[in-house]
């Protein structure tokens, strides 16, 4: 499996100069794996409205996914699909698993919108709807492998994916089906949940 630095260096010559001034900040992580995705420190900000530190969620088990408010299909589908996967778990499993979901659409995804949707779509507190600016999206989905362009109308073509973080923030699994449970996701949320006991 490639990882997310392996996989940023090819992605460079694509993400400009500010993606290559921003990668040494991303491999000096204190006492992080080198290949954690919170080695990245971009500045997030909740549904709350307050500052949210992607690291903040280590040491538990993280499903993590992009998604923009107004999609119609594709993104509701990931949000449903990630409330399946937990409630497919144990009851006390479901306690220790956190989701964060990241804008790629900053410009309308204010943290009012993205509390309004985390209500309207049922998200308890352990969900964390987030964005950053412009910039740091861009580097968020360089990470996690996430494709997205802004159409004429507004609307994204993106692709899709849930990623599962371990207790450090690499990435453990990666799933791409939306609408049913992915039975290797599950079982490797599974996985990270019983190596934590």
């Amino acid at each position: 499996m490639t990882t997310p630095i392996r996989a940023l260096r090819f992605l460079l010559p694509w993400l400009g100069a500010a993606a290559c001034a921003w990668l040494p900040a991303f491999a000096a992580g204190a006492d992080l794996p080198g290949n954690s995705v919170y080695q990245l420190r971009p500045p997030l900000t909740d549904q709350n409205g307050r500052p949210f530190d992607l690291a903040s969620a280590r040491g538990q088990p993280v499903l993590v996914s992009m998604f923009y408010t107004s999609c119609q299909m594709t993104c509701p589908m990931i949000i449903s699909t990630i409330q399946q996967t937990v409630k497919a778990l144990a009851p006390a499993e479901r306690e220790r698993v956190k989701v964060v979901m990241i804008s790629f659409d900053p410009a309308r995804d204010t943290a009012a919108v993205l509390k309004r949707t985390a209500e309207a779509r049922g998200c308890d507190e352990r969900w964390t709807l987030a964005h950053s600016d412009e910039a740091n999206t861009r580097k968020i989905a360089a990470v996690l492998g996430v494709q997205y362009r802004r159409l004429a109308d507004g609307d994204f073509s993106h692709s899709s994916a849930i990623e599962l973080l371990d207790a450090d923030g690499r990435i453990a699994a990666r799933s791409g089906t939306l609408g049913s449970v992915d039975p290797n996701l599950l079982a490797a949320l599974r996985k990270e949940l019983a190596a934590q006991r």
